[in-house]
């Protein structure tokens, strides 16, 4: 029986942190290929910083940005608000804690 709560509680966990490698590959495409795109629309020599009030140049990293957001919120949503299995789960780690704290 603890065997498998050890297992249940190390899939939950490997499941947790492919999730948050994913958010921050996601965010690491993100940041390079906007960076690449804005200085492929962006012609220094002949347009100066005129060229950064062109709205096409801010499409693409706001559309993918509110994309980056909701996956930002998907993976870490545990973090920012009291789901549904908060309480419980503050219940048992507090516990946890107190089954530590008497030997």
């Amino acid at each position: 029986m603890k065997n498998s709560e050890e297992d249940k509680r190390y899939q939950q966990a490997k499941k947790r942190v492919d999730d948050e490698r994913g958010f921050y590959t996601h965010l690491t495409i993100y940041i390079v290929i906007n960076i690449i795109i804005l200085f492929i629309n962006t012609n220094f020599s002949s347009q100066g910083f005129k060229s950064w009030t062109q709205w096409h140049l801010y499409a693409t990293p706001v559309f993918w940005g509110t994309g980056l957001l909701f996956h930002g919120l998907r993976v870490f949503k545990r973090n920012f608000i009291f789901g549904k299995d908060w309480e419980q789960k503050k219940i048992k780690e507090l516990m946890d804690e107190d089954d530590t704290l008497d030997m």
